[in-house]
């Protein structure tokens, strides 16, 4: 890759997990990064100390991305610092529950699904005016395989992530022509991330299981989806969009 020097990239949710993965390695190849938190403040911080004493450049922007006015005045504050978002890395974990359809009320199902949507169509109206000005955007949803391969109480989330990933393929037909690309990580498994742990998703007996319908032999660790996200956010990427990267060492034949 030549890298984006120079790009501004906002990473929603960056403060853990995959997001704070791909705010350090999009910072290394070059990017001034933009560490979106909701409410962990000491842990988004260290994100960017930590780019900081690499090298890199970054800053810390607290914002609820399920609010409009929040997204707005973060996305002006880097307007003002930074001259505006090139890359959007729209991660953050909107709250589900994990519960069964038959268990599960309306409120629950449809309040994840209007948190999932709500959040990733302000953010991309809001970075969208300065990318189509400058004619150069990348915008980049973290998803998951629950989209598509359905798991036990899993519903709310495996259908909000499904319509997330058909929003990006119609956000992407319509924002080509302005060289804007929009394209899709899709996570598996992944350890070290707050989803895992609220889920339960890694108790051993699951985890092996996991890993033994894995052909790679082992489950996702952040960098691994990182490192999709950073390929996806890349000057060199021009011409992959409405794409959907899926980053599971395999599972996903099965």
């Amino acid at each position: 890759m030549t890298g984006a020097t120079g790009r501004v990239v906002l990473v929603t949710g960056a403060g853990s997990g995959i997001g704070a993965a791909a705010a350090r390695m999009l910072a290394a190849r070059g990017m001034r990064v933009v560490v979106n938190y909701l409410s962990n403040t000491t842990a988004a911080e260290e994100v960017v100390a930590g780019i900081e004493a690499a090298g890199g450049q970054a800053m810390a922007v607290q914002a609820d991305v399920r609010e409009v006015a929040a997204i707005d005045g973060m996305v002006e504050r880097v307007r003002t610092a930074w001259g505006g978002v090139d890359v959007l890395v729209h991660n953050a974990l909107i709250p589900f529950a994990v519960k069964s359809f038959q268990d599960m009320t309306w409120d629950e199902l449809g309040g994840k699904l209007d948190g999932e949507m709500h959040a990733a169509f302000a953010l991309t109206k809001a970075v969208l005016p300065g990318m189509a000005e400058r004619s150069w955007g990348r915008i980049i949803y973290i998803s998951t395989g629950l989209s598509r391969r359905p798991r036990e109480n899993m519903i709310a989330l495996g259908t909000a992530k499904a319509a997330l990933e058909q929003f990006g393929r119609y956000v992407a037909q319509e924002l080509g022509p302005q060289g804007i690309t929009v394209n899709i990580v899709s996570a598996g498994p992944v350890e070290d991330t707050r989803m895992a742990r609220m889920t339960d998703v890694f108790d051993d007996a699951h985890k092996q299981r996991q890993i033994a319908a894995t052909p790679l032999g082992r489950l996702a660790h952040p960098d691994d989806v990182a490192r999709a996200i950073a390929f996806y956010a890349d000057e060199d990427n021009s011409f992959m969009t409405g794409t959907t990267a899926a980053v599971n060492g395999g599972m996903a034949m099965y």
